[in-house]
């Protein structure tokens, strides 16, 4: 079990997105209001904190949404969910349907750090159904297929 510790939105992709503390995930879309949202396979993206802290490890001074995620968790291994395991968070039920993504641009943390943890660490679902999401929420892995 995990729990959420930011739900973030940007109204343009490309940019760093901003934590409203609750949203509502809707079935086959994403979250309401969203740039990312739309009827594909990365309609949210989670993020981990523990990721995160490996940037400001680095002296970075980044933050839950820094990294353009909808949700920030917090005591769930992401990377480590295969493609296909249901996870629950707050009310929606999703699918983990791609672990990591290829970056074509290099973005400002990554000139920062020389790194960037999205692309390996990221993962992004698909909503299975809707429901509110807000932080503080728990975050349960259902199964792994």
């Amino acid at each position: 079990m995990g729990r959420v510790v930011a739900v973030n939105i940007s109204e343009k992709k490309g940019m760093r997105k901003k934590n409203i503390e609750r949203a509502v995930l809707r079935e086959n879309h994403g979250i309401e209001g969203d740039a990312h949202a739309g009827d594909w396979h990365r309609q949210v993206s989670i993020l981990a904190l523990e990721s995160i802290q490996k940037m400001r490890d680095l002296g970075l001074k980044v933050n839950p949404g820094d990294f353009a995620e909808n949700i920030t968790t917090e005591g769930i291994d992401l990377p480590s969910l295969p493609v296909g395991t249901k996870v629950r968070i707050g009310e929606a039920l999703t699918e983990v349907t791609q672990i990591g993504k290829i970056c074509h641009t290099r973005c400002a943390i990554y000139y920062q750090a020389g790194d960037c943890i999205m692309p390996k660490e990221g993962i992004f679902v698909k909503v299975l159904k809707g429901g509110e999401v807000k932080v503080g929420d728990l975050v349960e892995v259902i199964n792994h297929d």
